[in-house]
């Protein structure tokens, strides 16, 4: 990269002011895009499972082909959106919890088709549009206590985490203790399960080449040690070279028949009682809409928090802008076949490589359109390769919980609840919800109702609603 590139992405990004380069916001884009890569994998995989399910095949390869196309170009326009716009070191990409609802409760669970499951989204998307060019957004933000907000950094620490260690393999699922320790013996016996084993062997050797190479301060440690891992990773038996292929007819055709600007308007509200088809898609776009508000701010917050990117207001720099990419990415991926795009976690990976600037997510954009092309390339590194990259990171972002002020309970308890039940539910916006939900309760009955302020009474009652009627599938 020659002088006068470098000088314009100085300028352009304002590098300098924020005590960053452009190698080591290259570094972080790449990887925030490794670490974030699985979701290319995933995500056409969920959204075609209900016609594997019910048994066609082929339509669930065509979803899926459609959906790999989608996503890739779902998570390029949201992440070059916040590279330009918003300037940020944030990815989006499609939220795999949302992704599930969409499949599972909304296409399997209420009988609605891709097409119309792609309105309920595209709905969602503009209704984002509207709240945040009126500001709605931001206000919901500033009603959150601050309690909650710092409850936050530490609890999505805690949620990378288990993500992690369930992607490494170290963490398995237990039906007398819910979860456990992979059994490290069943590298031998009657029951062997070798893969498995050595995956969670792969991982801990990358958790701790990161934080080795942190100690050390040696630049890009995170993707050293994937890079490092998927090698590794060869000879484990993890790394599949046989992968590799690029043939991209059969997909290309398949995403311009089943998934480019394929919305069933219709369909949607086509039921024998009109009134009755309106009040679902209604409750449908809320439950879409609460989550992936709350998930996104959520991840805002904490990484902004996380990479210093908030003003002496303690707001995250720019959040307005961030928030209409976040809502303008929802539509768009909509309309190019895919579930909810959202500010992504994994964000965390690129900066705790020091991104700090829109040309970390410019990276990681470019790499997302690329994918389309050198997805097979990607598809070799791993799960057990990427999955120390987010327990690292959660180790850096549990630092947070010292600034929470646990003498006084009412302020405990909401923290405390944000921060476990992220993890535990497996959901951002849950965490946030349950502390919302506890603060009001602690401080109305304990005389201090007037520390609690309309908004955040209101956005309470608003999940308290969304529990008690709808579904969370």
């Amino acid at each position: 990269m020659d002088s006068k590139t470098n000088g314009f992405l100085n300028r352009f990004f304002h590098l300098n002011e924020n005590n960053t380069n452009v190698k080591t916001e290259i570094i972080a884009g790449i990887t925030t895009f490794i670490t974030i890569a699985y979701v290319l994998i995933i995500n056409p995989q969920v959204l075609s499972s209900p016609f594997e399910i019910m048994g066609d095949s082929q339509m669930a390869q065509k979803i899926s082909n459609g959906v790999f196309i989608g996503t890739c170009l779902g998570a390029f326009i949201g992440t070059i959106l916040v590279a330009f716009y918003a300037k940020l070191p944030f990815a989006q990409a499609p939220g795999m919890g949302l992704s599930a609802f969409f499949a599972y409760t909304t296409m399997l669970g209420m009988g609605y088709s891709y097409a119309q499951a792609l309105v309920i989204v595209f709905i969602s998307g503009i209704l984002f549009i509207v709240i945040t060019a009126l500001g709605i957004r931001e206000a919901i933000i500033r009603a959150i206590p601050d309690s909650i907000k710092l409850a936050m950094t530490p609890g999505i620490g805690l949620f990378i985490t288990i993500i992690g260690l369930k992607n490494a393999g170290l963490v398995v699922g237990n039906e007398a203790t819910l979860v456990s320790l992979v059994d490290f013996a069943k590298w031998r016996g009657p029951d062997a399960n070798v893969e498995l084993v050595m995956g969670a062997v792969l991982s801990l050797i990358g958790l701790c080449l990161i934080a080795i190479l942190s100690y050390k301060k040696v630049k890009g440690a995170i993707l050293i040690s994937i890079l490092a891992s998927t090698l590794l990773g060869i000879p484990m038996g993890l790394t599949h070279i046989s992968k590799l292929s690029l043939n991209l007819s059969s997909q290309v055709n398949d995403f311009f028949e089943v998934s480019f600007f394929n919305l069933d308007f219709a369909g949607l509200f086509a039921g024998e009682n009109m009134w009755t088809s309106i009040f679902t898609v209604t409750m449908l776009v809320l439950s879409f809409s609460l989550v992936n508000m709350f998930d996104s701010l959520g991840t805002l917050l904490a990484a902004a928090k996380q990479s210093g990117l908030v003003d002496e207001k303690g707001e995250v720099i720019n959040l307005k802008k961030a928030l209409m990419s976040d809502a303008i990415s929802t539509a768009a991926g909509a309309l190019v076949g895919t579930s909810t795009v959202t500010t992504v976690v994994e964000s965390s990976a690129g900066i705790a490589e020091g991104g700090r600037t829109g040309l970390t997510s410019l990276t990681t954009a470019i790499l997302f359109l690329l994918s389309i092309i050198f997805v097979p390339i990607i598809s070799i590194i791993p799960a057990q390769a990427t999955a120390p990259a987010l327990i690292f990171v959660g180790i850096l972002m549990l630092g947070g919980v010292k600034d929470i002020d646990f003498n006084d309970i009412t302020n405990a308890l909401p923290a405390f609840c944000t921060i476990v039940f992220m993890p535990f539910t497996y959901s951002i916006a849950n965490g946030i919800a349950l502390g919302l939900i506890t603060y009001c309760i602690a401080k109305f009955f304990t005389g201090q109702k007037d520390q609690i302020k309309p908004l955040t009474l209101i956005i309470a009652l608003t999940f308290v609603f969304r529990y008690a009627f709808i579904t969370l599938g």
